[in-house]
């Protein structure tokens, strides 16, 4: 771990994050303890600003390492900026080592630091007590939902570091000082699962109850639904193979569980079911709706972010004078022919009816909420993302490498002429997942497909727009095994949260990143003549999946240096 001094310095850094305006900064740097926790302040107006600042602390996924989605690290994506030193590119060729892991992913000891968080936390919660708060919710001080709300961010930071790196040192409530012997060991990956999943359960029912009353005036603090997706989200990656049986060193309990146990999917199957049995949450009616409409009924917790068009700006294709968009992510054509038919079967299908030469007809309709492509309606044109088209002028600008564009978290753009302002929020939970979560959990406690498993797919595939059926299956097949179950959850979990941070962890803990990642990124060049489109594949960039080892983040090399008691990971 940093040591004292470090840690204080990393906190100083808050301060140069890229908050929220919504989010208040508290100078910690500058306000002695005893007066952001007084005694005297019956309104806790110090202590309420210094939580708020551990809020912004949360990671905004959006652009977020080096100025790319971390997804264009997967599969999924690739960053459209020319070179192979950006943070992602540097990510995805399996370029790094302990020494040299892109800061923005260095969420140990790099600026972002969740340590810094954590301890910031442990303030909050070994002051808070003190602080005479008079606000009340459901009758009860406000004071004891706002140390819950520290206790869950300072669980969420922990399951950050975690899943990157395996079992960590777990401080409990202590603030360490100049004093303390702060050459800790690690916990193992039990412990640490354990220990989130307690702290998710102790403070649930302290929290804001879901849905929140007031939600303007306690808009996006999270409340008792964001605990308990927290803990869905932990038990299922436990109960995944890199952790659960496929641990890369099989008898190193700080890199997984040294045994396999399907009791733990059941445990996950659970904590998913909790979420959907509150009744608090549910899908929203419109998937882009979700990300542009504050306060929906599908949002479980965000990361607050401005109204804006910054999002609009990164990633809008190019040629547009007004827009002035940098077309920085390229989606992948993996991630473009993930996406099935609207009748719900898979392009490879022979009755999907899908035409390679039209081939975004009849598509499901999520492919266009998340990806530009060639003929897609926006900002009053048809996109042309053929060579020396509009938006792939060829000109050396930065511009698609795949053809396609970054379509998701953008206002709805496709009829007018120029951006306007929307929410940036950056959606950390949200119902969708916890039907996900419960689908793939629930499928492997059996040997065959269960109703519910086919439920929650339902209700995913019907609110994206793809059509029922005669036989109201929405395009899955019926008695589908285990095996193919799974097949078809992974998939939906990929369209479904393209960009949300999922798809580059998901096949890690699924333990197919080297199967996946060691194959070129794909992308096509489009041919025009006259009204005719010609589509053909091309690689755009070799990806790279050096070892096994590459599953955990290593931790960072002076780390280790510094603290005998440090182990650092397999291979690294």
């Amino acid at each position: 771990m940093k040591n004292y001094k470090n840690i204080i310095g990393l906190i100083l850094l808050v301060l140069a994050f890229n908050a929220c305006k919504k989010y208040e900064q508290f100078p910690v740097d500058k306000v002695p303890i005893n007066i952001v926790f007084d005694k005297y302040d019956s309104l806790g107006t110090n202590a309420h600003s210094y939580l708020n600042t551990i809020y912004s602390m949360v990671r905004n996924g959006r652009n977020a390492v080096g100025g790319d989605y971390l997804d264009a690290a997967s599969d999924d994506a690739v960053s459209s900026a020319a070179g192979s030193s950006n943070p992602v590119t540097i990510i995805s060729t399996g370029s790094y080592n302990s020494l040299n892991l892109p800061g923005d992913e260095n969420v140990w000891s790099g600026t972002k630091s969740y340590w810094a968080g954590i301890r910031m936390c442990n303030e909050f919660v070994s002051n808070i007590d003190i602080v005479p708060v008079q606000q009340t919710y459901n009758g009860v001080s406000m004071k004891f939902a706002w140390k819950a709300e520290a206790r869950f961010l300072r669980a969420m930071f922990y399951f950050e570091l975690v899943k990157r790196y395996g079992g960590v040192p777990l401080l409990g409530d202590k603030v360490y000082t100049l004093s303390d012997n702060i050459a800790l060991p690690r916990n193992t990956f039990e412990d640490c699962i354990k220990y989130i999943v307690s702290e998710c359960d102790a403070i649930k029912g302290s929290m804001l109850t879901s849905p929140i009353i007031s939600p303007n005036a306690y808009y996006g603090r999270a409340a008792q639904g964001a605990a308990m997706a927290l803990k869905s989200r932990a038990l299922l990656y436990a109960a995944s193979p890199l952790f659960n049986g496929g641990n890369i060193d099989g008898s190193n309990s700080l890199t997984g569980y040294t045994n396999n146990s399907v009791d733990r999917w059941k445990q996950a199957a659970t904590a998913a079911k909790d979420v959907m049995s509150l009744g608090s949450y549910q899908l929203d009616n419109s998937y882009t709706d979700v990300f542009l409409t504050q306060n929906n009924a599908e949002v479980i917790f965000i990361r607050q972010g401005d109204n804006g068009t910054s999002v609009d700006g990164a990633n809008g294709p190019v040629g547009f004078p007004g827009a002035n968009a940098a077309g920085r992510t390229s989606p992948t054509q993996e991630l473009a022919e993930a996406y099935p038919m609207n009748n719900g079967l898979p392009i490879t299908d022979p009755a999907s009816g899908y035409n390679p030469d039209q081939p975004y007809l009849n598509r499901d309709p999520r492919l266009s909420y998340n990806l530009l492509y060639n003929g897609a309606p926006w900002l009053n044109t048809t996109l042309a993302t053929y060579e020396g088209g509009q938006s792939k002028p060829n000109n050396n600008q930065q511009q698609t490498l795949t053809s396609y564009y970054a379509r998701k978290f953008m206002g709805n753009f496709q009829f007018t002429s120029a951006y306007s302002a929307h929410s940036e929020d950056w959606v950390v939970f949200r119902y969708a997942e916890i039907l996900l979560n419960y689908a793939e959990a629930e499928n492997e406690t059996t040997t065959t497909a269960q109703a519910d498993v086919y439920d929650a797919l339902f209700k995913l595939r019907s609110r994206a727009g793809i059509a029922q059926g005669s036989d109201g299956m929405y395009g899955l097949k019926p008695g589908l095994t285990q095996a193919e179950m799974r097949a078809v959850i992974q998939n939906e979990r990929r369209v479904e949260l393209a960009f949300e941070e999922s798809r580059y962890f998901d096949i890690r803990r699924w333990k197919i990143a080297e199967t996946i990642m060691n194959q070129p990124r794909k992308g096509e060049t489009i041919f025009q003549s006259g009204p005719v489109f010609t589509y053909n594949a091309i690689n755009v960039l070799t990806t790279k999946f050096v070892a096994p080892k590459m599953y955990l983040y290593p931790i960072p090399y002076d780390e280790v240096l510094k603290n005998p008691n440090m182990k650092q990971n397999p291979g690294w």
